[in-house]
C-alpha cells in the first residue's frame, strides 16, 4: 500500500487556508486510500523565537484540529514529532549527506532569514538545517508519497536528493519519495493580501480565516476583504486577485465552480455574504467536534501516545538500517550484552 506523510507546524493557529488547502483532502482521500501518517512538527517550531508554552497549547490544539476535521486514528497515524526519536537520529546522519551550498539554496531559508534580520533577531542555524529534518520526517517512514503545496515543493526535491545519494553512496536503504499537489484542495489567499498565502504565522490577523474564530469574527474578516477595482463581479486571478479569491473560497465551502459562481452575482458585498456564510458552515462541525475534543483531554493524549508508538515501530527499522549503512557501530541490548560476556 501507498504510504503518505505529511505534517502541521505548530506556529500558528490553523487557518481556513490550512483547512480547505490540506486537512480536508487528508481526512476526505489519504487516510483512505493509503498507509497515512499525520504528524504535529514541533520541532520545527523551533526554529525561530518561540514561546515554550505556546508552542505546547498550539501542538496540543493542533492535533486535536486533525481530528476535529476528520482524521480517524483508526484509519490513519496521528502523532507528534517530538515523540519519535528517530526524526532526531535520522536528522543528524543526513546532515553529514547534505551540504552547505544546498541549504543556503532554499528559497524558504532566504525568505526567513531576512525577516529575521529585520526583525532585529539572529538567525538560529535550525533555520538552514531544518529541510534537513524535513527530509528525516518523510524519508524515516519510507514514504512514497509527500502532499504539499508548491511552496514546499522544494523540501520534497531535497528529501529526494539526499535519499538517492545515501543509497549511492551506503547501500539502498531509502524510498525515494515525491511530491502530490492535493486533487481536491483549495489555494487560499489572504483576505487583506490576497496575492499573498493566508498562513498562519503571518501577523495580518485581519486577513486570515482561523478554524476556532467564531461566527462573528468570520463575517467581519471576510466583509472587509480587499477587492479590486471595478464593479463586476468576474473571476480573472490575474487582474482580480481579491475578487478570484472571494469565488474561490465560496466554490472550496459549496463545491461550485468560481467562474460559473461569478455569473450569480452582480455585487461585491452579495458575494461576500455568501462567502461568509459558506465558511460559517464549513467549520460548524469542525468546530464542535473540537470542543466535544477538548472536553475530554484524556482521548486526544491516548491517541498521540498510540499513535507515537506505532510510528516509532515503522520507523526504527529504517533509521537503524540507515545507522548500520554509514558505518556506526550498533548499540547491544542488555541481552546481547549479557550473551557476549558469558562467551
Amino acid at each position: 500500500m501507498t504510504r503518505v506523510f505529511s505534517g502541521i507546524k505548530p506556529t500558528g493557529h490553523l487557518t481556513l487556508g490550512n483547512y480547505l488547502g490540506a486537512m480536508r483532502q487528508w481526512a476526505a482521500v489519504d487516510q483512505h486510500r493509503a498507509d497515512a501518517l499525520f504528524c504535529i512538527v514541533d520541532l520545527h517550531a523551533l526554529t525561530v523565537d518561540h514561546d515554550p508554552a505556546r508552542v505546547r497549547r498550539l501542538s496540543r490544539q493542533g492535533a486535536s484540529l486533525l481530528l476535529a476535521a476528520g482524521l480517524d486514528p483508526r484509519l490513519c497515524t496521528v502523532f507528534v514529532q517530538s515523540h519519535v526519536d528517530e526524526h532526531a537520529r535520522l536528522s543528524y546522519l543526513l546532515e553529514c549527506v547534505a551540504t552547505d551550498g544546498e541549504m543556503r539554496r532554499m528559497i524558504q531559508y532566504k525568505e526567513k532569514a531576512v525577516r529575521e534580520r529585520e526583525r532585529g533577531g539572529s538567525v538560529r542555524l535550525s533555520l538552514l538545517t531544518y529541510p534537513v529534518l524535513m527530509a528525516a520526517d518523510i524519508l524515516a517512514y519510507g514514504a512514497d508519497e509527500v502532499p504539499v503545496g508548491d511552496d514546499q515543493a522544494q523540501h520534497v526535491e531535497l528529501a529526494r536528493d539526499l535519499a538517492v545519494r545515501f543509497n549511492q553512496r551506503y547501500g539502498h536503504t531509502f524510498v525515494v519519495p515525491r511530491a502530490t499537489l492535493p486533487q481536491v484542495a483549495a489555494r487560499v489567499m489572504n483576505l487583506q493580501e490576497p496575492t499573498s498565502k493566508m498562513g498562519k504565522s503571518d501577523d495580518s490577523g485581519p486577513g486570515i480565516v482561523y478554524l476556532l474564530d467564531e461566527p462573528d469574527v468570520v463575517r467581519k474578516k471576510v466583509m472587509r476583504a480587499v477587492t479590486d477595482s471595478g464593479r463586476e463581479v468576474v473571476y480573472d486571478r490575474q487582474s482580480r486577485p481579491g475578487l478570484a479569491n472571494l469565488l474561490e473560497i465560496l466554490a472550496a465551502c459549496t463545491g461550485g465552480d468560481p467562474s460559473e459562481l461569478s455569473g450569480a452575482y452582480d455585487s461585491y458585498g452579495a458575494l461576500k455574504k455568501d462567502t461568509a456564510e459558506a465558511v460559517i458552515e464549513v467549520l460548524r462541525p469542525l468546530q464542535a467536534r473540537h470542543a466535544e475534543l477538548c472536553a475530554d483531554p484524556g482521548y486526544l493524549e491516548g491517541v498521540l501516545r498510540e499513535g507515537a508508538e506505532r510510528a516509532r515501530a515503522m520507523a526504527r527499522p529504517t533509521v537503524d538500517a540507515a545507522y548500520r549503512a554509514i558505518g556506526l557501530l550498533p548499540a547491544l541490548s542488555d541481552a546481547e550484552a549479557g550473551v557476549g560476556a558469558a562467551r
